[in-house]
């Protein structure tokens, strides 16, 4: 087992926002030195990612265009009191997809998986086989620093991947079903059509807690697929889990908690949609900025890191104020009247806002109106106050 290796960049963490570092630095600069290491024996784990098509700017593109496994031209969202489709792109990264996509652009003895870090610093990553790589710089994208710091609700689900005995009937993705019963929260299914007889199905929740009973979920899943008159042939895969949405927090505190002078990115660095959650769009703008970079030593590096998510965290506080009002002015079995509103207004409106890019009229047109939640509640939500 070796014991020490030298390179000129170290990335912690083989998941979204690691992995497309190192493909952009690969495709930057492809003699430089660059481990990736994954504690994982595949990069990405498991999951599927997906993202609008406004949500990657069309220089960065190029990024992502050879990961992406199902591509739609449209969406439909669906409530008791509206239902639309959006004439926007939509576009799905699965883990498989992702994990083969890397090891086919990136020589192998870039790649160390299964080797998980136990110690890493600006400069210094310590596995715990007792290998240590040292780099000009190192970036920790292994996932959340201390969550304690933010104050959180939480976007969580289980997903299962179905294959069933007839086609499903499905035209493209729908990415809020609401017309399901409202339980802990905001209640949606999400589904994405894969083949005509295989459809991932998500049953998902904006809740006060990161709790999640899986079997509970599963079997409203499986209940689900009866009233939409799908026979189930197998669950070919199944994912699980809880997203961040940001209601506010301590930028700073949160960043020394994932080592102060140790540049991040992804979750650890706080880089994602303070009111979904996903990750994609930001890991994407992060992996085009390093691999644009010249110096990769730690103290550029880090600076550069830190001064994006700081920066970013600034331009949306207006999300975290939307966040606020979702969870402290409606009631949770009402949550679905706002996001039924917003899915009202103009479809470039609705675009933007995914995309994190919402401007000042947009802020005021999602705010404009009576508010459909106790307008005493919404003030207070508002003012920040619990």
């Amino acid at each position: 087992m070796e014991r020490a290796r030298q390179c000129d960049l170290a990335i912690v963490g083989g998941g979204l926002a690691g992995g497309l570092i190192a493909l952009a630095v690969h495709q930057a600069r492809p003699d430089a030195r660059v481990l990736l290491i994954e504690g994982g024996e595949a990069l990405g784990g498991n999951h599927v990612w997906s993202f609008f098509e406004d949500d990657v700017a069309p220089s960065d593109r190029p990024l992502v265009d050879s990961l992406i496994a199902h591509r739609w031209p449209d969406y439909d969202v669906s409530f008791p009191a509206r239902r639309r489709t959006l004439p926007s792109a939509y576009h799905s990264i699965t883990s498989e997809r992702f994990d083969a996509a890397l090891r086919s652009a990136l020589p192998a003895e870039r790649l160390l998986t299964g080797r998980r870090a136990i110690g890493v610093s600006p400069r210094a990553v310590v596995l715990a086989d007792g290998t240590r790589i040292e780099a000009a710089g190192v970036i920790d994208a292994r996932g959340p620093g201390d969550l304690s710091l933010l104050t959180l609700g939480w976007q969580k689900f289980v997903g299962r991947e179905l294959v069933l005995e007839a086609p499903h009937g499905l035209d493209r993705p729908v990415v809020m079903d609401a017309t399901v019963e409202q339980i802990d929260g905001y209640r949606f299914v999400y589904l994405l059509p894969f083949a005509p007889n295989r459809v991932f199905v998500e049953d998902t929740y904006y809740s006060d807690t990161p709790h999640i009973d899986h079997r509970a979920l599963a079997a409203r899943i499986d209940r689900y697929a009866r009233e939409r008159g799908w026979t189930v042939r197998h669950v070919a895969r199944e994912e699980a889990g809880a997203l961040p949405v940001l209601l506010d927090g301590d930028f700073e505190a949160y960043w020394r908690s994932g080592g102060a002078h140790v540049a991040k990115a992804g979750a650890r660095a706080a880089l994602f949609h303070p009111t979904t959650g996903y990750s994609l769009p930001d890991a994407v703008r992060t992996a085009a900025i390093v691999g644009r970079m010249r110096d990769w030593r730690a103290p550029a590096l880090h600076d550069a890191l830190h001064a994006h998510a700081r920066s970013a965290w600034r331009k949306r506080g207006f999300y975290r104020l939307l966040d606020r009002m979702l969870f402290r002015a409606a009631a949770p079995t009402e949550r679905y009247r706002i996001l039924e509103r917003f899915y009202g207004l103009d479809e470039r409106l609705v675009a933007r806002f995914y995309a994190g890019h919402s401007t000042a009229v947009d802020k005021a047109r999602i705010l404009a109106g009576r508010p459909p939640v106790p307008i005493g509640r919404a003030i207070r939500a508002l003012a920040g106050v619990g």
